[in-house]
């Protein structure tokens, strides 16, 4: 209980920096609403259904991606601006690190609820399902910043942050599937150990 109390102070304090002068309220607000969301979500379930502290801590990764994405716009992270410099790149790519993990943290919800509820019989398609399914979350979430960003105009092109890139759309639901790839390839041993002790 102490590492889920730890883990809540860095998430209340990645939080309230983030809202501490944004960027831009409004595209800051449509970034950090879903870890807001999550939180409430995993709040009201927890003594129904806890995750392990593992999954827990990559929730929390996921959720200070997030927040810094919402405080500067994923297009102008100051890092990720001295990265294009140094390395001659067209555009910010902090959003590709966000896409990775909306591939990768939900890999790993996913297939701890899988596990644990016992949800797949055949194992064969086990993984081929589970990035299936994050691969949809990702289009998804394509979908929604195309709809804020027609409903919205200008206020919403921080928001959809394709900075002139025609592929970005295309790119960002790749690097999506390639997280959740990532995430069961190099993670399952180490969620399956935490599994075990419960």
């Amino acid at each position: 209980m102490k590492y889920i109390c730890l883990m809540l102070i860095v998430f209340f304090g990645t939080f309230l920096w983030s809202i501490i002068n944004p960027k831009e309220v409004f595209t800051c607000f449509l970034e950090i609403i879903p870890a807001i969301i999550g939180v409430l979500v995993l709040a009201f379930t927890f003594n129904k259904f806890r995750f392990t502290n593992f999954t827990y801590f990559l929730i929390l990764i996921h959720c200070i991606i997030l927040f810094i994405g919402g405080h500067y716009t994923y297009a102008e992270v100051p890092f990720f601006d001295y990265i294009k410099d140094a390395f001659h790149q067209s555009r910010n790519n902090y959003d590709k690190v966000g896409h990775f993990a909306q591939g990768l943290v939900p890999a790993m919800i996913i297939r701890e609820l899988f596990i644990r509820k016992n949800v797949i019989s055949n194992k064969s398609f086990f993984n081929f399902i589970i990035v299936s399914i994050c691969l949809a979350i990702s289009a998804a979430y394509e979908w929604i910043e195309w709809f804020v960003s027609i409903a919205s105009g200008d206020e919403g092109d921080a928001f959809l942050g394709t900075q002139g890139d025609i592929w970005d759309t295309q790119s960002d639901m790749l690097f999506a599937t390639i997280g959740a790839i990532t995430g069961l390839i190099l993670f399952s041993k180490i969620q399956d150990k935490q599994l075990q002790k419960i």
